[in-house]
């Protein structure tokens, strides 16, 4: 989470040169990481309960 609170703070920073295609794009990284992060939360619930059920076995 601390990657994602360094993008979204890069962002509310004045950038140079063509701004808004840079923001789409910054947006789209933002957007893809998010996607990334809630993968990954939802990745470790399963993985934490298979291992779960391993346990019993």
């Amino acid at each position: 989470m601390d990657n994602l609170n360094r993008i979204l703070e890069s962002i509310s920073q004045p950038a140079k040169g063509k701004a808004t295609s840079n923001k789409k794009r910054k947006w789209r990284e933002i957007e893809q990481l998010r996607d990334r992060f809630q993968l990954e939360k939802e990745l470790k619930a399963y993985e934490d309960s298979l291992e779960y059920m391993l346990e019993e076995f």
